[in-house]
């Protein structure tokens, strides 16, 4: 018995040292491919980084821009908000510029992940201002024929200028419908906004264009993004509030002093939905 297991020694100890010859060995073509496949791989995850970096500046920003947007409800002039969030927007749009130059001969899908929430955000503010403005809902062409850039020589992306070549972002559809859905949240806080300062015809306009959203997302149900769909809840009770506003103004407005408005409607969505509040 022990001779058979030395016969077999001898094989294993050649199997080893050809095991070991090859791992030390760097020209064997296991361990240059492996390396190839390590510098891909660190080259793809450095890049993912950075754009998770830029993503997280993108939303910063846009949410700022969406902070100071409320403000056109309680100041005389709103053009001045108005022009200051085109400002803040422009520099957003810097940021998204970088994240074209990262993905510059990139699958898109690859990294989608590392910048979705910064685009969404960017589209919920970018939305939020057309309709300050317009009364009306941005499209998808709207914010993708802004996001034009010119590659300079240092690599950086700025504004479309003569010449250079040209580098483009393009919002994914899914990311369109997600920044709108919420939208609908800050919509509903305008609401609350114009009631406080005595504006009972703002929150008429919201219900409708509200309403028109949510059956637009009707129509996409189930077929849609899962992403989406999740966020259908909250654009219902979104839509609910202020409908429940209306209804407060309608019935109830003559009687209630205009500086009370907003204390009955704050008890009226408490009482609605309790465990989520205001959203």
């Amino acid at each position: 018995m022990n001779r058979r297991e030395g016969e077999g020694c001898p094989r294993r100890n050649a199997d080893a040292v050809q095991d070991r010859d090859a791992s030390a060995n760097p020209s064997s073509p296991v361990i240059a491919a492996f390396k190839v496949f390590q510098q891909e791989l660190d080259t793809k995850h450095d890049k993912y980084e950075r754009l998770v970096k830029i993503s997280r500046d993108v939303t910063i920003e846009s949410k700022r821009t969406i902070f100071l947007l409320h403000r056109v409800t309680s100041v005389p002039n709103a053009e001045d908000i108005l022009n200051e969030a085109d400002v803040k927007l422009d520099a957003v749009r810097q940021k998204i510029g970088q994240i074209a130059e990262e993905l510059r001969g990139e699958d898109i899908f690859q990294f989608h992940r590392a910048f979705t929430a910064g685009i969404q955000e960017y589209v919920e503010a970018v939305s939020f201002l057309h309709y300050i403005r317009h009364r009306s809902l941005i499209s998808l062409e709207e914010i993708n024929a802004r996001l034009v850039f010119m590659r300079t020589e240092k690599g950086s992306a700025e504004a479309l200028q003569p010449g250079g070549q040209v580098l483009t972002f393009q919002v994914t559809p899914s990311d369109y419908l997600l920044g709108v859905a919420d939208l609908t949240g800050e919509l509903m806080r305008m609401c609350i906004s114009s009631v406080g300062n005595g504006d009972i015809d703002t929150p008429f306009q919201l219900s409708q264009f509200l309403r028109q959203i949510h059956d637009g997302f009707s129509y996409i149900g189930n077929t849609g993004p899962y992403e989406v769909s999740k966020k259908l809840h909250t654009l219902r009770q979104s839509l609910g509030k202020v409908e429940d506003a209306c209804y407060a103004l309608r019935v109830r407005g003559s009687e209630i002093p205009k500086h009370m408005l907003a204390d009955v409607f704050s008890s009226r969505t408490t009482l609605l939905d309790p465990e989520e509040g205001v959203v």
